[in-house]
């Protein structure tokens, strides 16, 4: 078995195995978009303009909470020191992480926001594009937090400052992502938002071993 094939299998047991820990990203999301027409009452006008976009703030918090632990624990355990005595590339075995947290976490996030978005008065015309949206948008989220889970694996308590590091990151992707739950130019910001992801992921890997590398000196 290969080191990325092996690295994913791992990290996606240890998320769903450890106490539910995937569901609790999802709960909060589920909970956070649920609860929003209770907060904003029964106009529903204002809930159709101002709800959708809500998702994307919703699904960003969501995924922001499972940073802090993605390298933290591997530090704690050793496991960090055997990825970096590993023959194989760092980059793919931070990757194959970065790939299991997408499946574990990202991607119920992107399901999930098919009801919420209902929820939140969207057209149910709009609702594949605001799944297809979230699906780019989390793997830009993980490429991104790859590197703040990295920088701030060796602080304990850092959940704040990893949000400092990628909360600036997350708003481009935020941006366009609400551009398709308000239904404006949906096309051209889900090609951005597809470049968004596909930059986070071939970069994101490549920042975060060379922090991991630094840390070990």
């Amino acid at each position: 078995m290969s080191a990325f094939a092996a690295t994913f299998r791992r990290d996606l047991a240890l998320m769903w195995g450890g106490g539910g820990g995937a569901l609790a990203p999802l709960g909060f999301f589920l909970g956070a978009t649920m609860l929003v027409p209770l907060a904003m009452g029964p106009e529903r006008n204002l809930l159709a303009a101002a709800g959708p976009p809500l998702v994307w703030i919703a699904a960003a918090l969501a995924v922001l909470a499972t940073l802090e632990r993605l390298f933290q624990a591997d530090l704690e355990d050793g496991s960090l020191d055997h990825m970096l005595l590993s023959p194989a590339p760092l980059e793919m075995i931070v990757l194959a992480k970065g790939a299991a947290l997408w499946v574990a976490v990202g991607m119920p996030l992107a399901l999930a926001s098919a009801p919420a978005a209902i929820a939140l008065q969207a057209p149910p015309e709009l609702v594949p594009a605001i799944v297809l949206s979230l699906l780019l948008g989390m793997a830009a989220f993980i490429g991104i937090g790859l590197v703040g889970a990295a920088v701030t694996a060796g602080v304990k308590r850092g959940g704040v400052l990893i949000a400092l590091i990628v909360l600036p990151f997350f708003a481009p992707p935020i941006i366009f992502g609400s551009a398709v739950a308000g239904g404006e130019h949906v096309g051209a910001a889900l090609s951005v938002l597809a470049g968004f992801a596909l930059a986070a992921l071939a970069l994101g890997p490549v920042a975060a071993a060379a922090a991991l590398r630094l840390q070990a000196e």
